[in-house]
């Protein structure tokens, strides 16, 4: 399922168009004003941002020159009634890749976003996140509550094998292979604990990482 957040401050059009976008195999957050976009933002990144120009708290493309500032790859599209050149020009110079202007056939946007995910998806999902932590496969970088932290190699393959595998709980002998095993370096059941512990510290001991007794680990999104 795509997930999809969307800054939008009229209940009525927001919930068309999730609606709609949920036929499509859609997940959509709804978001009535730019800092609650924001806030949702520091804790998980989605794999698409759809954003009104004009919210209660500011205008759309201070959020997107911000969202581009932090996630370089993330896909962005205004969804508008500002359909002036000038603005489409400022929405496109701060970040955006596509612009809508309202009103707008439901079709057509999905096309829209369909065609923009089917650009941007070339390459695997640049992003990972859980609970604030999210990792840019791209440049290799891991950051905690938007602060780039500096990970060992050992760490960073740790942290990305719990992250591609959020949700589930994944065994001690399975990390073992997957993150030391398939490099030739056989290691121990200490040498998982050593880095699970210097991980978590870096990361200010995450909620979202979690010990299942006897079994191993598991991330997960936490409320």
């Amino acid at each position: 399922m795509i997930e999809l957040y969307y800054a939008e401050d009229d209940p009525n059009i927001a919930e068309i168009v999730k609606d709609y976008l949920k036929l499509k195999n859609f997940s959509v957050s709804i978001y009535a004003t730019l800092a609650e976009m924001k806030q949702a933002l520091k804790i998980h990144v989605p794999d698409l941002i759809l954003l009104d120009w004009n919210m209660p708290d500011g205008h759309g493309d201070s959020l997107c020159k911000w969202i581009r500032s932090t996630w370089t790859e993330l896909p962005i599209i205004f969804l508008t009634v500002r359909g002036d050149s000038r603005d489409i020009v400022s929405g496109f110079q701060n970040g955006a890749d596509d612009y809508v202007v309202k009103p707008f056939e439901l079709e057509v946007l999905y096309s829209r976003i369909a065609a923009l995910l089917r650009r941007t998806r070339n390459t695997a999902q640049p992003y990972l996140s859980c609970g604030g932590i999210t990792i840019d496969q791209n440049r290799r970088a891991v950051s905690c509550n938007l602060e780039e932290v500096c990970l060992s190699v050992s760490e960073y393959q740790l942290l990305l094998f719990l992250m591609q595998n959020k949700g589930r709980t994944v065994t001690r002998d399975k990390i073992l292979e997957q993150v030391w095993d398939v490099n030739g370096n056989y290691v121990n059941n200490n040498t998982l604990t050593v880095t699970m512990k210097r991980l978590r510290d870096k990361l200010h001991q995450p909620a979202c990482l979690k010990t299942v007794r006897s079994v191993g680990y598991r991330m997960e999104d936490t409320i």
